[in-house]
């Protein structure tokens, strides 16, 4: 993929992508209501701008042409077939009898309506990611969406896009996480690269571990992370948002091999160019 223009990255953790792209030569800029890295060009409501553009409102879209690409992270778990299993368990989980309230109207009234809440969230993001689909259609703006994946997804079943790239393990080129994602790519079309850049067993298992997982300066020296690197993964004070700010943290080496493989088709000199 040729981008003449510039990089939107949309969304949270989306300045690990931005960097990449700028040491790559390509100008790019990230977008988010939350700044917690201290890096964040447009601080912005997202989901309002998204909403605007599609009701012709001005918004952060009249800067962007089809020159350049959106790259979007989009912040919804509640698309994943982890969340069907929590509404599920709402209902049939035999622990719920354990409860003190069990059988009251209290407790089903309670229970409806954490149901209805997850249903009301669900749509809510669900109706924001269309709008944001059909501007980019609309305007012929190229797209990429990220977002977990899973087979049983509700974005493999009730998705206007089909899938175009599902990364199984990202942790074979280089990401923290094995974590499946998908990607959809809107007016464009993905490049076939094979880096793969595993990341050490040592760091997967110091990030993942416990509970939040960030680990501390010193392991992160040990374990030979670069300056950025390090200066993500300090501790840092943070605000509530809509996804965990630590699981949803990219490795720069990921970011930088799937930009080179799917996107800008660049071959890379980093000694291993397969699995085998």
């Amino acid at each position: 993929m040729k981008i003449n223009g510039k990089v939107h990255c949309f969304f949270e953790q989306s300045g690990t992508f931005k960097n990449e792209f700028i040491k790559l030569g390509i100008p790019a800029e990230d977008y988010d209501i939350q700044d917690n890295f201290g890096q964040t060009d447009h601080v912005v409501d997202l989901f309002e701008n998204i909403q605007n553009a599609y009701d012709g409102k001005a918004s952060v879209f009249d800067n962007i042409t089809k020159d350049d690409l959106i790259v979007a992270f989009f912040p919804c778990i509640k698309f994943c077939s982890v969340m069907e299993q929590v509404q599920h368990s709402e209902f049939y989980d035999s622990s719920q009898k354990k409860n003190k309230n069990f059988g009251t109207p209290e407790y089903y009234t309670k229970k409806w309506n954490t149901l209805r809440r997850y249903s009301q969230e669900r749509f809510f993001f669900y109706d924001i990611v269309l709008k944001l689909i059909a501007t980019c259609e609309i305007k012929g703006f190229r797209l990429i969406i990220e977002n977990p994946w899973h087979p049983t997804n509700f974005t493999n079943h009730f998705f206007p896009l089909r899938v175009t790239i599902i990364d199984n393990d990202r942790t074979t080129r280089g990401d923290f996480y094995k974590k499946p994602t998908g990607y959809w790519f809107l007016n464009c079309t993905p490049t076939n690269g094979e880096t793969y850049e595993p990341c050490p067993s040592e760091l997967r298992r110091k990030l993942t571990a416990g509970s939040g997982g960030l680990a501390k300066k010193k392991q992160l020296v040990q374990l030979g992370c670069d300056e950025d690197e390090i200066a993500m993964y300090i501790e840092h004070e943070t605000k509530a948002g809509l996804c965990d700010t630590k699981r949803s943290e990219i490795r720069t080496q990921y970011a930088r091999n799937f930009i080179c493989d799917f996107i800008l088709g660049k071959k890379q000199d980093i000694g291993q160019l397969s699995l085998f």
